[in-house]
């Protein structure tokens, strides 16, 4: 039994463990970080990284419910496209565009 590149269940098996590992990273900078001694500029950033994962879910699941189960995605997006939605997620993160980050912030 091989599995190729271009299966199915290796690409969703990835992007799970990948997910989860993003998660559970977040998870410890934001736990991990302590509010008296950390500057202004690591709380914000940690903010911001948060800001990007919650843009990036919402992408995640955007592209889910446009997508025909039946149709298929050209191949640069199948490769490439989760990469094009974190790009996009850190832009809207960096750029303050939601404003999550900065509420986050001032609580």
């Amino acid at each position: 039994m091989s599995i190729g590149l271009g299966s199915e269940l290796l690409f969703t098996q990835m992007q799970q463990s990948k997910n989860d590992s993003k998660a559970v990273g977040l998870q410890n900078k934001l736990t991990g970080i302590n509010s008296e001694t950390a500057t202004d500029e690591e709380i914000m950033e940690v903010c911001k990284e948060f800001e990007a994962y919650l843009a990036e879910k919402v992408f995640d699941r955007m592209k889910d419910a446009m997508t025909d189960s039946e149709e298929e995605e050209g191949d640069y997006l199948s490769y490439f496209g989760d990469m094009m939605y974190q790009e996009y997620a850190k832009q809207i993160a960096e750029n303050g565009e939601l404003g999550l980050a900065q509420q986050l912030y001032e609580s």
